[in-house]
């Protein structure tokens, strides 16, 4: 009874190291040769700032100085955000960057499985209180000419490491508005006026739900903060965010 399923294995991993052998595996940044598929060499790996604590609690960016206990930034507390917890792979430059630019803009849908998993693994705190997860919508328009929502990619790689359900209808965006790249965090609130919604189909799906907001880039916070404040309005009962990439500046 066995035999059958011991030669499908067999010829399985077979198959395997013969197209190894054919297309030997890369570097998902600089196709440099790796040890296994989907993965980065040790330079691009050395490349990308992880975000680990300390770092503000709200927020989730990095602090210079461990002080040993919990904390919140500065930013956090003069301006605080309308979701509950941020939390990024690393900063926005280097590989992780690059890695941003290429899923969004080259097509390489090849890269979200393991950035993906990387978003999973940086929040684990959050997806363990979390209920769903969401991947922040595009414009019909944008997703027509881009043919793919970077964040939903994502967001499917999360939700099939984590266990936590995946529901992309729960928020639309219904506003196209301008790109994000160059403008102001006062000028990216008043773009982002009315953007989202939650669709009248999804409230009852929505209310009481522990919502995980996925994004590849978080920026000023605009989008997360316009995002999240529909799905609070809508009957969520908390948001949090996870994305691949945060932009830090200097405090």
């Amino acid at each position: 009874m066995r035999e059958p399923g011991l030669l499908r294995t067999f010829l399985r991993r077979a198959g395997a190291s013969a197209l190894a052998l054919l297309y030997p595996p890369t570097c998902i940044a600089c196709q440099a040769a790796t040890g296994e598929a989907h993965a980065l060499c040790a330079a691009c790996w050395a490349g990308i700032r992880f975000i680990e604590r300390p770092y503000c609690e709200r927020l989730g960016t990095p602090f210079a100085v461990d002080l040993g206990q919990p904390l919140l930034s500065p930013a956090a507390i003069a301006d605080p955000p309308v979701f509950g917890r941020a939390r990024a792979v690393a900063e926005y430059d280097g590989t992780a960057s690059l890695l941003v630019h290429r899923l969004k803009y080259n097509d390489r849908l090849d890269l979200a499985p393991a950035m993906g998993t990387m978003i999973a693994r940086a929040g684990t705190e959050l997806l363990a209180e979390a209920d769903v997860i969401v991947p922040v919508p595009l414009h019909r328009w944008r997703l027509w000419r881009r043919r793919f929502n970077q964040a939903m990619a994502l967001a499917a790689r999360v939700s099939s490491e984590s266990g936590v359900p995946c529901d992309p209808f729960l928020l639309a965006r219904v506003k196209r508005t301008r790109r994000q790249v160059g403008l102001t965090k006062a000028q990216r609130q008043e773009n982002l006026q009315g953007a989202f919604r939650v669709p009248p189909e999804a409230k009852a799906r929505l209310h009481g739900r522990r919502v995980l907001l996925i994004d590849d880039v978080l920026t000023t916070g605009a989008t997360a903060n316009a995002a999240s404040r529909v799905l609070l309005r809508g009957g969520a009962a908390s948001v949090d965010i996870l994305a691949f990439a945060r932009v830090v500046t200097e405090a």
